[in-house]
Parts: structure tokens; sequence; C-alpha cells
């Protein structure tokens, strides 16, 4: 198991303490970690999603075909 390390800094007494995660906290950083990892993809294949919608719209308006209701709502002009 790597080691994680919480480091506390006073900037009252200029003291600095470091210290080993225990197990618990350890655990709980490595499920953050995988939350986030997932928080991100999600954003990222939300951001995919939109930005292929909004170039199927573009396509559209430039052949001359009708929009979609979902593929009309995204564009800004």
């Amino acid at each position: 198991m790597e080691k994680l390390f919480h480091q506390e800094y006073n900037c009252e007494t200029g003291e600095q303490t470091v210290r080993e995660y225990t197990p618990e906290e350890y655990a709980q950083a490595k499920a953050d970690d995988v939350a986030a990892k997932e928080r991100q993809a999600a954003q990222q294949a939300e951001a995919d999603a939109l930005a292929a919608l909004k170039a199927s719209a573009r396509a559209k308006l430039v052949a001359g075909e009708p929009l979609t209701e979902e593929e009309a709502a995204t564009l800004v002009i």
C-alpha cells in the first residue's frame, strides 16, 4: 500500500505537522479519487455529446435540412 501523508500548517504559530493517513483516511482518499474520476468522465461524455449535437445541427443548416428540436436548442445566434 502506498503511503499518503496529511500535512497541516498553523499560520499563527508557524508549526507544521505531518502524519501518515490512517487506514480509514487512506480508503476514503482512494474512494474520493475514484468518484472524482467518474464525475470527470461523465462531464467529458456530456461535453462530447453536446459538441456532436452542435456539429450535426451545423451540418444540417449548411445542407438545408430541417433540425430536430434538440439541435435547434443548441444553436447560439
